[in-house]
């Protein structure tokens, strides 16, 4: 999953790119405005969010990543300390097998070692810290639960899955697959069997699941689904292929999780995915005004790095 961004972007048929500007949005609301007036037949051809619940989830984009180092034990307890609704990460597999919480196929920017993440073992990589790109104090934290992993050892999924599981409330986790990669099907296999020893790869009650599963790659997602059916998958967009264009999404994906810029826009795009029930889960929400169009629009969830503040303005905004 990328950064968050301010550039236009089209559907990917050729359609018109919209500057950054907020006009697509603007007039769609006027036009949503509008049409309530118009009388309830109007009215059934948009989702409002009050149909559904009074705010989307906020969950903390690797963490609450705007202030501590990403995908790192410190962001994930801060997100859950500052009230995030749940969390999101990226996984890899190192050369021995583990799934680890790293976004670049490179340690290169995220440590103060070198080198690709599929190529090195997790016992070189937990060498390594992960926190000092960010904080250059952080590996002199001497005050650290000796319970957990010290600070800026690279964190593995499992141990981020048993933070969620423990945590004295519930907590979502989003997970995203990265593609292309040298062990093609193992990723998700080795994902498949973490969620399992949690007892996540099976629904129970009809609450919301406390896991799903993302990815750019409808093939991982397949993966994903053919193993494990009752784990929700997400079809992550930074654009809108042709044949997706009218709401619909790969087999099996029941969420949409477009870009903030695909939602700035194309606002009438989240309409359709309702339209054919599928819920949308965007990313990266950071700006104000941003959080703002997704409420608008009925989303039910946003991604973001910084989930205090958005939680803080999502209240200020109800």
């Amino acid at each position: 999953m990328g950064q968050s961004s301010h550039q236009g972007v089209a559907l990917s048929d050729g359609g018109q790119v919209h500057p950054a500007g907020r006009l697509p949005w603007r007039r769609l609301l006027i036009d949503r405005a509008q049409s309530r007036a118009g009388g309830a037949v109007a009215a059934e051809r948009h989702i409002q969010p009050s149909s559904r619940r009074d705010r989307p989830d906020v969950v903390a984009h690797r963490g609450a990543s705007d202030l501590v180092a990403e995908h790192t034990l410190r962001a994930y307890r801060s997100a859950l300390e500052g009230g995030a609704d749940g969390l999101e990460c990226d996984v890899r597999l190192t050369k021995d097998g583990h799934l680890v919480c790293v976004h670049d196929r490179r340690i290169d920017r995220t440590s103060n070692g070198r080198g690709v993440v599929s190529t090195l073992p997790l016992e070189q990589l937990q060498q390594l810290n992960f926190e000092t790109w960010k904080n250059p104090w952080a590996d002199l934290d001497d005050e650290h639960d000796e319970a957990d992993a010290p600070p800026g050892v690279v964190l593995t999924l499992k141990q981020l899955c048993e933070l969620v599981h423990d945590w004295p409330r519930p907590v979502q986790l989003a997970i995203e697959t990265k593609h292309p990669t040298r062990y093609a099907g193992l990723v998700e296999r080795r994902l498949v069997e973490i969620l399992a020893r949690f007892g996540w790869t099976r629904r129970v009650g009809d609450g919301p699941a406390p896991v799903r599963v993302m990815s750019f790659a409808w093939m991982s997602l397949r993966r994903v689904r053919d193993a494990a059916p009752a784990v929700p998958t997400v079809y992550l967009m930074d654009r809108v292929a042709k044949r997706y264009r009218d709401g619909s999404l790969p087999a099996g994906a029941k969420i949409a999780g477009p870009s903030m810029a695909v939602v700035r826009a194309h606002p009438d795009y989240v309409d359709r995915l309702h339209a054919r029930g599928h819920a949308v889960h965007v990313w990266v929400v950071n700006d104000p005004e941003d959080l703002q169009l997704c409420v608008d629009l009925g989303v039910e969830a946003v991604i973001t790095d910084r989930p205090a503040d958005s939680l803080v303005s999502l209240r200020d905004r109800m």
